[in-house]
């Protein structure tokens, strides 16, 4: 019986497994980076030991020092979680070397598993259809290719080739990722099929022989080959074709002697079906079929570990659930991570909605991990209505100080593709500028009057003594006066006067202020009044209103001339580590040259020159930690 476990993980993952670990009567123990150490999966479990260090290969990835740690905590069983060791073969081996309980498949079907090229062997002699190309004997009728890590997933080592003079270059840099990823750079090459889906199987095993397949589930929305929404089940699946990848995830999992919860993926190219992989492990979308099942995957794997049987049928299918991966980064530049401190989270309870969250309003967002912040479930008896429960979710929510991708799954969801269930692999890319143009520019402009008006208000508030001087004036309230916000790219110079000790706007044409006090500006749009909450913290301006949040940086009136950059300064797009400099000073470069390349959130990202020119100034330095618009180097124009 287990008694206690140690999670071998950090955020969203480790908060899921101690919440079952919990209803099960199990003590809880997290190990924890440093950079995690008020995080609140650590404050939630029963014990914490720390792994000093912040990198991944110093904490999380180091199997020796957690294996310490639950021998020390008196666990008796480690749970992998996902990503990091959960389908490392010789740390499974380390755990039950120690005496420990290992919650997963077998070492040696992880190992089965866990090169990609090895598993297409095995599935191909199972009869499981496989995609197959040779990297060795490419021609330029085998392209486009998919470039894929062998050891590792989440779309870190891949690239598409779509010529042969590039072939050489992306796979050089598939294998660099994938070696920094999962410490092994080895790849491999498989036709690429654009406008397939991705459809994936869940199977569960016990020790005894029994395979249950817990239906499918539809992870085609992807950016960057990473998930981003999933759904169960896949929508407007022929039947016979749901019936092939049934029973072709059974054959996956019979031919590898599989026990525990674990995923067999495929590509689906309208009616022919090609496996892609084998997840040994606990899925991030394993949300969706435990609320079409009714099932606890978590209890379920605990469970087949302490060697109980599966008893009776695999539960039938119910409903409809869909799931979106809500990510500290900013879909409108190239998806760059994110960092900083999270000032409010709040999303919005409801019954058939699920939360599963990393963070919560203080965490900080670093550069060291995946900048998944939290997933967000929809459960409903039907995918329509599953669909607007989510939208409605995701409007409602309250979530401010680091940039996320909210509006893009907005967008997603409510797009008529999606709405349709005509999903594909490219779709986003394909419908990224739509999707990415975020709320409309009066909606906009709405939450920044509110804005203005919400920080007048609060401003005098905090002024008493000049309580008998109209809100936000000091001695001339005859002037108007104005707050320039910034947002993203755009910037909102908001005017207001006062009349009467009220304040009144033309900023946005058809809309004034009714009311504004404590937290709260109503706004009056033709007959339709709007309540806003306005919550200020120093320079930050958070809006919440009837179409969803928007978050404001005030700019200030006079701007220091040190922070002013020379022309032709390439800056860092993002807080990161520099993994290698191309260029040397003096260095002459034509526009698309690669500059430096960096590694913030396990994903790396090249700095290309912006023109031809010469490198005069170079302050990046391999190993250098840089903060977001920090000067990498300048380049002057060719003239």
């Amino acid at each position: 019986m287990i008694r206690r476990i140690v999670v071998a993980n950090r955020g969203e993952i480790a908060r899921r497994v101690f919440r079952t670990c919990r209803e099960l009567g199990i003590a809880t123990v997290a190990v924890h980076s440093d950079a995690d150490a008020a995080a609140p999966f650590v404050t939630e479990a029963d014990q914490a030991i720390r792994l000093p260090g912040n990198a991944p290969a110093d904490t999380y990835l180091r199997g020796d020092l957690i294996i310490e740690a639950a021998l020390a905590a008196g666990a008796d069983a480690v749970h992998p979680g996902y990503g990091f060791l959960s389908e490392n073969a010789g740390f499974a081996r380390a755990v039950e070397r120690a005496g420990l309980t290992w919650i997963g498949p077998s070492p040696e079907s992880i190992e089965s598993m866990g090169s990609k090229i090895g598993a297409k062997r095995i599935m191909a002699a199972a009869g499981v259809p496989v995609l197959a190309a040779d990297l060795a004997t490419v021609t330029a009728s085998d392209l486009p290719l998919l470039v894929k890590a062998s050891a590792g997933g989440g779309g870190r080592g891949m690239r598409i080739v779509d010529s042969l003079d590039r072939l050489a270059g992306q796979v050089a840099d598939a294998e660099a990722e994938a070696a920094s990823a999962f410490g092994d750079g080895t790849v491999f090459a498989e036709p690429y099929l654009p406008t397939a889906r991705h459809v994936e199987v869940q199977v569960l095993a016990d020790m005894h022989g029994t395979v249950w397949v817990l239906g499918d589930r539809d992870c085609s929305i992807q950016r960057r080959h990473q998930k981003v929404v999933e759904e169960a089940p896949a929508p407007h699946l022929a039947m016979e074709t749901r019936t092939a990848l049934h029973a072709f995830a059974r054959k996956a999992a019979e031919a590898v002697g599989y026990r525990g919860a674990g995923t067999v993926e495929f590509l689906v190219d309208r009616e022919r079906i090609f496996f892609l992989e084998m997840n040994t492990r606990l899925q991030v979308e394993h949300p969706v079929t435990e609320c079409v099942t009714g099932l606890d995957l978590v209890a379920l794997q605990v469970a087949v570990a302490e060697g109980k049987p599966l008893t009776g049928s695999a539960p039938a299918i119910s409903g409809h659930a869909i799931e979106v991966r809500l990510y500290a980064e900013d879909p409108a530049a190239g998806f760059a991570p994110q960092t900083g401190r999270v000032r409010a989270f709040d999303i919005p309870g409801h019954p058939g909605v699920r939360v599963d969250s990393a963070v919560e309003a203080g965490s900080e967002v670093g550069v060291h991990y995946d900048a998944m912040l939290a997933k967000v479930i929809a459960y409903a008896a039907d995918r329509d209505a599953a669909i607007r429960m989510l939208d409605d979710t995701l409007r409602r929510a309250r979530l401010h100080g680091v940039t996320t991708n909210l509006d893009l799954l907005r967008a997603v969801i409510t797009d008529d593709e999606f709405v349709a269930g005509r999903m594909h692999t490219t779709l986003l890319d394909e419908r990224l500028d739509l999707w990415t143009a975020g709320p409309d520019p009066r909606t906009l402009a709405k939450a920044a009057l509110a804005a203005a008006i919400g920080q007048a208000t609060r401003t005098a508030a905090a002024a008493p003594v000049l309580g008998r001087i109209p809100a936000a004036w000091r001695n001339a309230a005859a002037q108007p006066r104005q707050r320039v916000y910034r947002r993203g790219s755009e910037t909102y110079a908001v005017t207001y006067s006062s009349i009467g000790r009220r304040l009144v706007s033309d900023f946005v044409d058809g809309v004034s202020v009714v009311d504004a006090r404590d937290d709260r500006v109503v706004l009056s749009d033709g007959p339709i009044r709007e309540t806003y909450r306005v919550t200020v913290a120093g320079d930050s301006v958070d809006v919440d209103g009837p179409h969803g949040s928007a978050g404001f940086e005030l700019v200030p009136t006079f701007v220091d001339p040190a922070e002013a950059v020379a022309q032709g300064s390439l800056l860092a797009p993002m807080p990161a580590a520099i993994t290698a400099v191309a260029v040397e000073v003096g260095a002459v470069v034509s526009k698309g040259d690669p500059i430096v390349v960096l590694e913030a959130m396990k994903m790396q990202h090249t700095v290309t020159a912006p023109t031809d020119g010469t490198v005069t100034e170079l302050t990046a330095s391999v190993g250098r930690q840089v903060v977001a618009g920090a000067v990498l180097a300048v380049i002057e124009e060719k003239s």
